[in-house]
């Protein structure tokens, strides 16, 4: 065993254990090693098992810095044989061949706040027009260069950031710490579990298998609607996710005790996203005395919504995540970073969520997937730090890796008002303007060099929504009523449904509780104020209550067979609703808070009314849902809303209170008064000075501060708990939630090396726009489904079937989930709606997940086809996990979305890309084919983006070029993915 110091905080004279020192997981030994003889004598075990580093590690990760004492007793105490070790290693942090840059950081009346690594010093010209995202990479390569996993050429590559990013250049990148949230969580602990079984296998030490990278696991996407218009429906809910979700939390609660540097939020304290924008997030690190810019990698894709608070952040798969979480430096692309000036002013009545969807738009357009995008301009200082987080966290719906807001006043403002501390702002400002990372637009601005630019006058900008099937997809409100005709009208599609003339404008009548109601096309079911990019927000979120206020004091009321919610990303936001009295008026137009979590945005809308759901169904009406949330894509909210909008949560509000889609706010009234009189849309829209006001008054510091530390209190049912201590898991084989996978359990120390494709059936063949949604969903069980059938057979009744997101810890179900969505079109039916496919040997029609048994069983690989923008939404690893498990081999796409292309080589699938201007299509594939793919037998032989030829049975042939983006990556392949390279390279130690 040696020890590596690689660190992915700081390299720097005074290093903490847990996050500077590091197992080396690459094959060659590096040349900064420590022997066993050099730790103190005192432990007979390894450190990293020792109960010193545990404690260290626990909390290393610097929360410290403002927890409550509950927290501070997690951490433990630092034994002196860490301390020893500490001093053993100063020696070598000097080794760093930039160390004549580090410096201190003086603070103010005298001493020093610490020391850090100063870009100016270098000197460079090139850097002064550098755009600050790089500038962030750029620390992080400096900091961490070691000659080994960090190189001064990686360096260069940085600072000569305009002349290389067009070409394609490698460099490895540390961040500072790793963001999970339950549904990507439990997989990745999963995952952790069965690698340290592995380990024990092969006859390695297991506790090698640690978070190195501290790791923060914020337990959100837990909140199932089935409890709406009630006061209690918080507890009802959260009493229904404790029943149904036992083995889930108890498993997350067993990984926070079991691997060190995990912590755990307990559910019930809102949406992982927002609480590192109000809580987890740094901005600057202070480790020991060395200051460094927070930045995190997260399974979530909308891990982007820090880049509004200035941290870099972005969306990883699971896979990926846990690699860097072990240890493993994160091999990227040095990005291109597209250039967004923003100038002028919202005019009145205009949102935030309007902004962030013409920007959406904007951004779709000019192609930004694999780029950074870097907000500057005057515009900057007309949007508050709640307004940059929305348009940031809508960054993978406008496909960049990040939308990046540099630290400004705003900012700093920001973080006191959540409840940092002045010292520590203070830090972070006097840190970031000595390192040329802050922005003063009370300064000439130097020019900076971006790879494209796009410009936005805000007061251009005017009132939208989104959909009905795609988050880009804008639509202004003064012209809805006519879109929404003409996707009655067109042909099925992203803006189509098909409906017939003389069936487009149908009523349908039902009772309901006693009363009439009435549906026809366009008639919204489902009203949800949820999710992260909106409910971060004070403007929004208080503009809907003051919505809710004056429908009430017009006697509007929303239809009680709309199922309405609202679902806070925090309960900070519950605590400003109340101080304004405006929650009581959301609670009589049925907003009631349900819960602290996602909900309706990521499926877990719950079910509609029994009558409402079968008028919908039975008439086969295209019902709809208007949420605040940042996806829409089909079947993803409900599997019975098929139109379904994003919108602003006054919107929501609004929309509500109409009861259809089917409007034109200029034109139309939105109800009655109870004397007769007609309300328009004007009536109940507040003033951006009256939402002003409200915020101003209602959003106060202590709240933050209160509601944070009440978390780390946990709750009554989470404390109550109870887990085993053991290191390794006990895998409970008739457990339907937490299942050991087959990843490793065949796994050998010789890799198996890449493998071509010989031959293969054709499982699916998709079109463009094919959403992780659509090939992993998250939402319910389908009824009919193979993994209904499945827990069927487990003694699971129909109530308890739960959702896709809530079963991820287990393989069985999420295999047969794969593909399982209820709107996904395969062209091998000839356009039919729906999760089959055809076994091509016998014609049959079956389920995806059947199809692909029979093609294992009878040793037959499978391919899929595929249009552009394969795998774009939600950064979910099973959407390549399923597919690896079904015996998919590799994808054949026009494109990638960033995250899933690097996820499919994370298990072992090719991703290839048609050569541009080609497709299935345009070859006249149409799926029947078998294929075979030539690869070399050596991974040495395959090179970054090579392209391959690919012939069918039928005589065609056709070049590809294959997405293995960078030798790291064709390394992780010959492997047969990330894990078991990192497994392998582990027990070499």
């Amino acid at each position: 065993m040696h020890i590596a110091i690689t660190s992915s905080s700081s390299s720097s004279a005074i290093l903490r254990v847990s996050s500077r020192v590091r197992f080396s997981l690459l094959s060659k030994p590096s040349p900064f090693s420590l022997s066993r003889a050099s730790f103190p004598s005192s432990p007979a075990r390894s450190l990293t098992t020792s109960s010193a580093f545990r404690s260290a590690s626990r909390w290393s990760h610097g929360v410290g810095w403002r927890s409550s004492v509950t927290l501070r007793a997690q951490i433990g105490t630092v034994a002196p044989v860490v301390e020893q070790f500490q001093r053993n290693i100063v020696s070598m942090a000097s080794e760093n061949p930039f160390k004549g840059i580090f410096t201190a950081l003086p603070r103010p009346g005298g001493g020093e706040f610490g020391k850090f690594y100063s870009l100016p010093a270098l000197n460079d010209p090139r850097i002064d027009k550098l755009p600050y995202s790089i500038r962030i990479l750029l620390e992080s390569a400096i900091r961490n260069c070691d000659e080994f996993q960090v190189t001064k050429h990686d360096v260069e590559k940085i600072i000569d950031w305009e002349n290389t990013s067009p070409k394609q250049v490698e460099i490895p990148f540390k961040p500072a710490r790793v963001l999970l949230q339950d549904f990507t969580g439990v997989p990745a602990v999963v995952d952790l579990a069965c690698m340290r079984d592995a380990m024990n296998r092969l006859g390695g030490d297991s506790k090698k298998i640690n978070p190195l990278v501290p790791v923060d696991l914020v337990i959100d996407h837990s909140v199932q609607v089935d409890v709406a218009r009630n006061a209690n429906a918080v507890q009802a809910n959260m009493d229904l996710e404790f029943k149904r979700n036992y083995e889930r939390f108890a498993f997350l609660k067993w990984g926070s005790h079991a691997f060190d540097n995990m912590l755990v939020v307990p559910p019930g304290s809102g949406i992982v996203h927002q609480v590192n924008l109000e809580y987890l997030g740094r901005v600057v690190f202070n480790t020991d005395g060395v200051l460094y810019p927070d930045s995190v990698v997260g399974t979530d894709s909308h891990t982007t919504m820090i880049d509004g608070l200035g941290v870099a952040g972005w969306g990883v798969g699971g896979i990926e995540a846990e690699a860097t979480m072990l240890g493993q430096p994160m091999s990227m692309v040095l990005p291109g970073v597209v250039g967004f000036k923003l100038s002028g002013k919202l005019q009145n009545g205009v949102t935030a969520t309007d902004l962030v969807l013409t920007v959406t738009q904007m951004l779709r357009k000019h192609g930004v997937v694999g780029k950074f995008v870097e907000f500057f301009g005057e515009g900057m200082r007309e949007l508050s730090l709640a307004d940059r987080a929305t348009i940031a966290n809508m960054s993978p719906e406008y496909g960049a890796t990040m939308g990046f807001f540099p630290v400004d006043h705003v900012t700093l403002q920001y973080l006191k008002l959540t409840g940092r501390s002045d010292d520590t702002v203070a830090m972070i400002e006097a840190y970031l303007r000595a390192n040329k990372m802050f922005v003063d637009y009370s300064e000439p601005q130097q020019e900076k060099v971006y790879s494209s630019h796009l410009q936005l006058d805000l007061s251009d900008v005017e009132p939208c929504i989104s959909g009905p099937k795609r988050p880009h997809d804008r639509v202004p409100i003064r012209e809805m009523k006519t879109d929404w005709h003409s996707c009655l009208d067109n042909k099925v599609g992203f803006k189509g449904f098909a409906v017939p003339k003389e069936a487009q404008d149908k009523v349908i009548s039902f009772p309901f509780d006693g009363q009439t109601a009435e549906l026809k096309h366009g008639s919204v079911v489902i009203a949800a104020i949820t999710s992260c990019t909106n409910t971060s927000n004070p403007s929004v979120m208080l503009g809907a209550g003051l919505v809710a206020k004056k429908a009430c004091e017009l006697g509007l009321e929303v239809k009680p067979w709309v199922k309405t919610s609202l679902a806070p990303g925090s309960g900070v936001v519950t605590k400003y609703l109340l101080q304004s009295g405006l929650q009581k008026y959301l609670d009589q137009q049925g907003f009631n808070i349900v819960g602290y979590g996602c909900t309706t945005c990521i499926g877990n809308s719950g079910d509609l009314h029994e009558s409402v759901a079968s008028a919908i169904a039975d008439n086969d009406i295209v019902a709809a849902a208007v949420l605040s949330g940042n996806r829409n894509f089909e079947g993803r909210v409900h599997p019975l809303t098929r139109a379904n909008y994003l919108a602003s949560p006054p919107l929501v509000v609004a929309y509500a209170l109409a009861g259809t889609v089917d409007i034109d706010f200029e034109k139309e009234p939105i109800g009655t008064t109870k004397d007769g009189k007609s309300v328009y849309f004007k009536d109940v829209w507040p003033s951006n000075e009256e939402i002003a006001e409200v915020v101003q008054s209602s959003v106060l510091p202590d709240m933050f501060k209160s509601t944070y530390e009440a978390i780390t209190q946990g709750n009554p049912m989470w404390n109550k708990l109870s887990v085993p201590s053991s290191s390794l898991y006990s895998w409970d084989p008739n457990s339907t939630y937490i299942h050991e996978p087959p990843y490793f359990k065949d796994m050998t120390m010789d890799p198996p090396g890449p493998h071509g494709v010989k031959d293969a059936y054709c499982l699916l063949n998709v079109g463009d726009s094919i959403t992780t949604d659509h090939i992993s969903p998250a939402g319910s069980i389908h009824k009919d489904s193979p993994a209904a059938k499945f827990l069927l057979e487990r003694g699971v009744d129909r109530k308890d079937f739960n959702s896709y997101g809530s079963r991820r810890g287990n393989d069985e179900i999420m295999a047969r989930g794969t593909f399982a969505n209820i709107r996904i079109v395969n062209k091998l039916l000839n356009g039919e709606v729906g999760p089959k496919t055809i076994h091509i040997p016998t014609g049959e029609k079956l389920s995806v997940f059947d199809v692909a048994t029979r093609y294992k069983e009878a040793g037959q690989d499978t391919i899929v086809l595929a249009g552009a923008e394969y795998g774009s939404g939600s950064s979910r690893d099973w959407a390549a996990k399923g597919p690896m498990l079904q015996g998919v081999k590799a994808v054949i796409a026009k494109s990638f979305e960033r995250i899933h292309r690097s996820n499919l080589v994370g298990m072992g699938i090719i991703p290839l890309c048609f050569k541009a201007g080609e497709d299935a299509d345009t070859l006249g594939l149409t799926g029947h084919e078998r294929y075979t793919i030539d690869l070399p037998s050596k991974a040495s032989d395959i090179k970054p983006g090579q392209d391959v030829t690919v012939t069918t049975d039928n005589g065609k042939s056709f070049t590809c070029t294959v997405r293995f983006d960078t030798q790291v990556e064709l390394t992780y392949f010959d492997h047969g993915g990330i894990l078991p390279y990192v497994i392998r390279n582990l027990i070499k130690k």
